[in-house]
């Protein structure tokens, strides 16, 4: 039987430590939702002990996914691993992730300990874990950076203490393919019992190996590939969940390995967490990317229409993705849409169908033809609502070449209903400034994003802004075939995010 590969996704832990991405609790359960749907065997939930914020989001996920391993990360000390524990209490498959750095660089001038320390503290710390659940997973910091006697010695001494999983991490993106590969080799060769448990690998892509060096470590007996969608991480971030599956799956000759993913729900999940942290997707990006499976080329089109093998190696439907179909418009009704969204891949309850309804016959008016993309975007914006603190009531902006630009707004805040003016650098400068002054609040707008979801003079627009506000960062995102519109939406959804982390905001 081929060897099944575990996917452990760590989007939400490694991935939220991208610079500019800042999810509350709420977000990061719809992500582990789509998660859970995607079929990852592991969801690295988050880091108890680093904030409240994240105890909460990981014991939210514990309390309602139910069907991967939910694992939580932990220093090697008693306090971070009693706090995952704690987080960790409702899960029905918890894991406690516990980690220690192995080189001597770390060893030296971060941990300031001995081989001899660290090879105590790990043992300490896996006993301890294990006192709390039977899934435990024991990690080598640097351990591509670290001496392999000593790495051998380590990871014997945590399996002999209980881990059920050994991670090799190459956290800083250091070594090349070759390399990571003999270091997994020699390690399933030297550390006694290490065929009992499971090798892991989690590599970090600062040389753009992360992939590469995932694939090696599975090709030399690794059994599960830490990685992270959209390859968000640290730095130049992790192993891209969807190059190393669909890596995998297209390349089954070489690999002979299966997996759990199921792929057709890799699209989706990549849209949705490109939308919820506003970190778009380039282009030319493997798998996901819009060029994708774009054939520019006559050559290349020709061959495409002749024999799709010839220039695509794996299918868009493979992936989730569907041909751009105009199939609803103004005069379609409840069933056809529903019978879409089923399509698409999208599993919504009865208030939520309904409230996607009314956005799509609202942009029905507006636009002839509805697109499998305008579809997508409406039910993304409206995935995760926030209690609505703020409500954008009215707007109008004067604007001209050769005039000042002046916005006018009404908002509602909880009860009150409040109406402000403002000049501006252009409308959207005007319109924002009126906003602050209506909220009462000052807040910094740190990047404004646009882009057409859809073709067309009619197309949707999205605006996404950051906003900063005492040295945290608020994502806020807007819809609309108006762009003025699109940017108002925006701007208060990041203000509802300010009230809902903080309440910073004040009638």
């Amino acid at each position: 039987m081929p060897r099944k590969i575990d996917i452990f996704d760590t989007t939400l832990r490694d991935g939220e430590q991208t610079p500019g991405i800042s999810l509350n609790v709420a977000e990061k359960l719809e992500i582990a939702r789509q998660l859970e749907r995607l079929s990852v065997d592991v969801i690295e939930a988050g880091f108890p002990i680093a904030s409240k914020g994240d105890f909460n989001a990981v014991k939210a996920i514990a309390e309602n996914v139910k069907g991967p391993v939910i694992a939580a990360l932990a220093r090697a000390n008693f306090k971070d691993i009693d706090c995952a524990a704690e987080a960790l209490k409702a899960a029905a498959r918890p894991r406690i992730h516990t980690f220690i750095a192995s080189s001597p660089i770390h060893m030296k001038y971060k941990l300031k300990m001995t081989e001899e320390q660290v090879l105590e503290a790990a043992v300490a710390a896996v006993k301890r874990a294990k006192s709390y659940v039977e899934d435990v997973e024991f990690s080598a910091e640097d351990a591509s950076r670290s001496d392999t006697e000593f790495l051998c010695k380590l990871y014997a001494a945590a399996i002999e203490a209980g881990a059920t999983v050994i991670n090799v991490p190459d956290t800083v993106g250091y070594t090349m393919p070759k390399e990571f590969s003999n270091l997994i080799k020699t390690l399933m060769e030297k550390v006694p019992k290490i065929e009992n448990v499971k090798v892991s690998v989690h590599c970090h892509d600062d040389l753009g190996m992360a992939v590469a060096n995932s694939l090696e470590a599975v090709a030399a007996g690794a059994t599960q590939i830490e990685c992270a969608v959209n390859g968000l991480g640290e730095r130049a971030g992790n192993a891209a969940l969807e190059e190393v599956v669909m890596a995998l799956d297209t390349r089954k000759d070489i690999y002979g390995v299966t997996h759990n993913i199921n792929t057709k729900q890799i699209y989706r999940t990549s849209k949705m967490i490109s939308t919820i942290t506003g970190v778009a997707i380039q282009p030319n990006k493997a798998i996901v990317g819009a060029n994708a499976f774009a054939h520019e080329s006559g050559i290349h089109q020709h061959g495409v229409l002749a024999e799709k093998s010839t220039y695509e190696i794996m299918s868009p439907q493979s992936i989730g993705l569907t041909t751009n179909r105009l199939v609803l418009g103004k005069h379609s009704g409840r069933h056809a849409f529903a019978e879409r969204l089923k399509e698409l891949g999208y599993e919504l309850s009865q208030d939520e169908l309904n409230k996607a309804f009314e956005r799509f016959k609202d942009l029905a008016d507006r636009k002839k033809d509805i697109t499998d993309m305008d579809i997508e975007a409406i039910v993304e914006d409206q995935v995760i609502k926030l209690p609505q603190h703020i409500e954008l009531d009215y707007f109008q902006v004067s604007t001209g070449n050769k005039s000042i630009a002046t916005a006018t707004v009404r908002v509602k805040i909880n009860e009150d209903t409040i109406e402000e003016a403002s000049t501006g650098d252009g409308p959207i400068d005007a319109i924002y400034k009126a906003l602050d002054r209506a909220c009462n609040v000052n807040c910094k707008l740190v990047d404004y994003s646009i882009r057409s979801v859809s073709g067309g003079k009619d197309a949707l627009g999205e605006v996404t802004v950051k906003v900063e506000k005492e040295g945290r960062t608020f994502l806020g995102r807007g819809l609309s075939t108006d762009i003025i519109e699109a940017s108002a939406i925006a701007y208060v959804s990041a203000l509802n995010k300010i009230l809902y982390n903080g309440g910073y905001c004040k009638a």
